[in-house]
């Protein structure tokens, strides 16, 4: 019995010191070598089998966890890195500090800060992190907090504070700073100046730099640099004689400065004389020859450059596009050996910018396939494309993708969001765009006046320019070209002549060719020609095309065919090629009757060459775009599109609805006029529109002239009719119809 429980009771004893002999046989050299290789798999990449051996570790030391989770973090795998964190037995402060500094460089603050808070010891190590996390993200006052706190601050923690404030602007915050501590590095002298540069303040700069006891090859470069930059070339000159060792920085800092101000030929001189040169060098003097167009010879440096990396063929394609070689862009795009997302942005806005629009729209997607992520740059290009075809529906899937990827506030993509969403025809998102975006510029505030001028909200308009001002917002140019313009829009005559007349006084602008037009074309809008001559007469300048125009559409709208001919005659002088005008006072002598001068005009038209542009009204249904032309038999849907127009124009009639068959620029019988009339081109899209587009959504249809007074007419009462809101976009202004109403109040 008591051997039996002797021989019970020491096995499981022997079991636990025979685990204990073997683990101790695995000696430190054995866990050192499997932590370095942990390591080295992490440093290429290779996590699967780090894992691997991690897995098969029988004993692990902290070392090991922290060769983990900073391996993961260093291959942006965060969560992973959490994971083990989380899993980890035992932490060190290593192990605290590597996944704060994990959750800074992911974005995540407030992971970091809760982490921060959790620590049981922190050294500054952990402090710093914080720190740098706030400055980073542009939290200066919760870095301040930090700083503030640390029980003990190093060079680092003094550094990093001061950094926070030259990089979020906040100068003078951090010239207080600086005088506080007398013990400074030359990178502290460096970061102040530098932040004096940026914010243009050279003198100040320059007495930094006169006041350091030691200055290394970064002071010198930033004073030539900050010198070059300004246009303070001899300054600049001087200080690079002066200059005890000229790095391939400092040559290159008076190359960029030479280009920048233009000065090509300079640059050149510079550059030839350079004992090394860097890429950077290579790509400056690319650039400027590229910005006076000498595209030959930048394609020569480009060709003989031997250190050409991704910045240099962006360089090549963006100058490309601008000088309008897109072809030539694109090719050098195809060979590129491989492309970041600038590379993708400049031949992007390269076809953006030239009106190829499907093609930009093309690459975009091209883009997206290939895996390459979309920078704000590349957003706001495809939405201005957006803009300009009035493709909504795509539109509002790039808006989803901007709050997908956390880039949909801020002004950059805000206004460009903003820009569509008026151009598109919503009016409505548009406004929440713009209430959303915090830090409006001058340019928010201009794009939503003038989308409420051009969709015919003048009142909304001009609310918001009364905001603006009480907001601080000093009024522009281009503000008050929107201000005039939703007056005119809507009619509002006293107080368009008040804010033309009050401009120069309250804000400073002095008034332009377009305020004048937008005043001509408001009071001719409002039948008072005589003013408006009156008006013309008085300008500090000559008239333009456009000036006239305005007068000659006024006259149209009231009949007034002999200040029309006066007007468009102007025209024709100035601009011999506008069919527009032709058309106008073609619309004038048809509406008189006058069927010999519109035959006339047409002679004209041909005997100078100039052709009328066709009308064509297009909508989009489920992400295409259908257009139709006048009198249209080529959509697959034309027999129901016209089979429920013979439908409205019956129910029309009935309302009591009679066509205005003079508008008809053609000397036919009544009939045929009416004929004529029912198929214009906005009509179509309109019953297209209603066929197709779920009740309860606005149907959005576009056209690329002025839309004809009985389509204006025939589309209010359709609107009533089916019950539906119905908005129109000509070449002058929106039309939103809901009700038997024009938001336009028949003033167009």
């Amino acid at each position: 019995m008591l051997r039996l429980l002797h021989t019970t009771s020491i096995r499981p004893l022997r079991k636990q010191l025979l685990r204990l002999n073997f683990q101790n046989s695995i000696s430190d050299s054995n866990i050192v070598q499997w932590n370095t290789a942990i390591t080295n798999y992490m440093r290429t990449g290779q996590c699967d089998s780090a894992l691997r051996i991690f897995q098969n570790m029988t004993r692990r030391t902290s070392v090991s966890w922290n060769a983990m989770i900073s391996g993961y973090l260093f291959n942006h795998r965060f969560n992973l890195a959490r994971q083990l964190f989380d899993e980890m037995p035992n932490r060190d402060l290593v192990s605290w500090n590597v996944m704060i500094t994990g959750c800074v460089r992911n974005g995540n603050l407030g992971a970091a800060r809760k982490l921060f808070d959790q620590m049981p010891h922190r050294d500054a190590v952990s402090w710093n992190a914080m720190l740098s996390g706030y400055a980073q993200n542009g939290y200066v006052e919760e870095a301040r907090m930090v700083f503030d706190r640390m029980p003990n601050k190093n060079s680092i923690s003094w550094n990093g504070i001061l950094a926070a404030y030259v990089q979020n602007g906040r100068i003078e915050d951090a010239c207080k700073l600086f005088e506080s501590n007398s013990v400074w590095d030359v990178i502290s002298w460096n970061c102040l100046m530098g932040g004096y540069v940026r914010k243009k303040k050279l003198v100040d700069a320059r007495a930094l730099f006169d006041r350091m006891s030691m200055r290394d090859e970064v002071s010198w470069n930033t004073m030539i640099s900050g010198y070059a930059q300004n246009g303070r070339l001899l300054e600049a000159h001087r200080l690079f004689d002066e200059s005890p060792v000229k790095d391939v920085y400092t040559w290159t800092a008076m190359v960029s400065g030479y280009v920048q101000n233009g000065m090509v030929d300079e640059a050149r001189r510079v550059f030839d004389e350079m004992p090394v040169k860097n890429s950077v060098s290579w790509n400056a003097i690319i650039a400027g020859y590229l910005q006076c167009k000498k595209i030959n010879v930048a394609k020569e440096l480009f060709d003989a450059m031997p250190c050409k990396n991704v910045s240099s063929w962006n360089t090549m394609i963006t100058g490309f596009s601008q000088s309008g070689f897109i072809d030539l862009a694109r090719d050098l795009f195809e060979k590129m050996p491989w492309r970041d997302c600038i590379s993708w942005g400049a031949i992007i806005s390269g076809y953006s910018h030239l009106g190829h629009n499907e093609e930009a729209l093309s690459l975009f997607v091209e883009m997206k396939r290939n895996g390459e992520k979309a920078n704000r740059s590349i957003f706001s290009c495809i939405l201005s494309t957006c803009a300009e075809i009035t493709a909504l529906e795509l539109g509002y899937q790039l808006h989803g993708q901007l709050v997908k990827v956390g880039l949909g506030s801020g002004w950059y993509v805000g206004n460009a969001l903003l820009s569509m969403y008026c151009k598109c025809g919503n009016i409505d998102e548009a406004n929440v765009i713009f209430e959303e975006i915090s830090d409006k510029d001058i340019v928010s505030w201009n794009t939503i006046i003038a989308g409420y001028a051009r969709h015919g909200f003048g009142k909304e308009a001009l609310r918001v320019f009364e905001s603006m001002k009480r907001s601080g917002v000093k009024p522009d140019e281009v503000t008050m070209v929107g201000v005039l313009s939703a007056c005119s829009h809507s009619g509002l005559v006293d107080r368009g002549t008040h804010y033309f007349h009050t401009m120069n006084r309250d804000y400073g602008i002095t008034t332009n060719s377009k305020h004048y037009t937008c005043m001509i074309d408001l009071l001719g809008r409002a039948g008072r020609l005589d003013d408006a001559q009156n008006l013309m007469k008085n300008m500090p300048f000559e008239p333009d095309a456009a000036t006239w125009g305005a007068l000659l559409g006024a006259s149209r709208i009231y009949g007034n065919t002999e200040l029309g001919e006066k007007a468009a005659e102007m025209v024709f002088q100035m601009e011999p090629d506008n069919a527009g005008m032709y058309v106008l006072l073609s619309n004038l002598y048809a509406a008189s009757g006058r069927w010999g001068d519109v035959r006339a005009m047409r002679l004209k038209m041909r005997d100078t060459g100039v052709k009328k542009v066709p009308g064509y009204s297009w909508v989009e249904v489920q992400n295409k775009i259908h257009v139709f032309s006048v009198g249209d038999t080529t959509h697959p849907d034309t027999v129901r599109i016209y089979g429920y127009l013979e439908e409205l124009d019956f129910r029309l009639k009935q309302e009591g609805y009679i066509s205005s068959p003079k508008l008809v620029l053609h000397d036919v019988e009544e009939e045929e006029k009416e004929h004529m009339l029912r198929y214009h081109s906005e009509k179509l899209a309109v019953a297209f529109g209603i066929l197709n587009i779920q009740g309860g959504r606005p149907i959005r249809v576009f056209k690329n002239l002025r839309v004809c007074t009985d389509c204006h007419n025939v589309i209010k009462h359709i609107s009533k009719i089916v019950g539906r809101l119905i908005i129109v976009r000509d070449s002058h202004r929106f039309h939103h119809f809901r009700d038997g109403i024009c938001s336009c109040g028949d003033y167009w």
